[in-house]
């Protein structure tokens, strides 16, 4: 059997152990992209291997393959919070693109709820819980990543190993040596491209239209670390002709909201006598500081840099009717 056979065969097990209807033809020919026939030879497989199998038919006349555990009569932690958990992050990276965390994370989800002996009420009060937080999404707009992309990224990075990309407008292709991802309305791939510089840059994962893992090896760039490179920046965008210190002040009647933003990993606040708040932090990427700074309006004064001030001279507005 291959290894693909293999790995399959257990997330069948794994499927058939967590539902409690057991898992029917239908279910495994939707799961694993597989005919009918396909889908017969997995269940003669799943029976030949586990000789806890039971094939029962349903009242609607369809034949379902459970995996029953006679050892998990033992006593068990609640796993609620637990499948919760791992539902959420399974949605948020399926959002994202990352396809194959998403599944990693179902499988998981999966597997916990197989050792469980009351994976019923489990199933139901974690989806009573999802099903509340089904309305909480992220503002904004956000850019598609192609999950093959991503999934060349992830591999590249394991490695770490180089990747052939063809990047924007480039009619050829180009080696990169990644070194990390940002997260943020737009994902970066943080890269060092050696046929051009020694620094790391970045490159929009939305504008990377093929992406190839290499089986070349690559040294990381000394003491470089992806929190140290993303707290460069106040968004995502990094510009070293920018970086320095930034320093804003908000009024006594926006200190108070203003206080409970991390506007930066690494900031400092400072509270004034007359009830102002001063934040201060080192960072570039003056203009997403300046698309964050139009939604407080006036209740907020831009002191250091000068270039950043002047951006947002103009349009601090008192008309708005809250504050972010």
């Amino acid at each position: 059997m291959s290894f693909s056979k293999a790995q399959d065969l257990i997330r069948l097990a794994q499927m058939a152990a967590a539902r409690r209807s057991g898992v029917s033809l239908e279910d495994i020919c939707d799961e694993f992209s597989v005919s009918h026939r396909t889908a017969q030879r997995m269940t003669d497989a799943l029976v030949a291997t586990f000789g806890n199998v039971v094939a029962e038919d349903g009242e609607d006349r369809k034949r379902r393959w459970c995996l029953r555990d006679t050892g998990l009569s033992r006593l068990q932690l609640r796993h609620e919070t637990g499948a919760e958990a791992l539902e959420i992050a399974a949605r948020s990276a399926e959002a994202e693109g990352r396809l194959r965390h998403a599944k990693a994370l179902a499988d998981l989800r999966d597997g916990m709820l197989a050792r469980v002996p009351a994976r019923a009420r489990i199933e139901a009060d974690a989806e009573a819980v999802l099903m509340a937080m089904g309305q909480v999404t992220r503002p904004g707009p956000r850019v598609s990543v192609a999950p093959d992309i991503l999934d060349a990224i992830i591999e590249a990075l394991r490695g770490p190993f180089r990747l052939r990309v063809r990047y924007s407008q480039d009619t050829k292709k180009r080696i990169l040596e990644p070194h990390g991802v940002l997260l943020g309305h737009r994902t970066y791939l943080a890269a060092r491209d050696p046929a051009k510089a020694d620094e790391v840059r970045n490159f929009r994962i939305d504008l990377i239209h093929e992406a190839e893992t290499l089986n070349e090896s690559f040294k990381l760039q000394d003491g470089f670390t992806i929190a140290d490179y993303a707290a460069h920046a106040f968004g995502v965008w990094q510009d070293p002709a920018q970086f320095g210190e930034v320093i804003w002040r908000f009024r006594p009647d926006a200190a108070a909201r203003a206080a409970g933003f991390q506007f930066h990993p690494r900031q400092t606040l400072e509270h004034q006598p007359d009830g102002s708040l001063i934040v201060r932090f080192h960072a570039a990427g003056w203009l997403e500081m300046v698309w964050h700074l139009y939604q407080w309006g006036d209740k907020v004064e831009v002191i250091a840099p000068a270039e950043l001030r002047a951006m947002v001279e103009g349009y601090r507005r008192s008309d708005f009717a809250a504050m972010p």
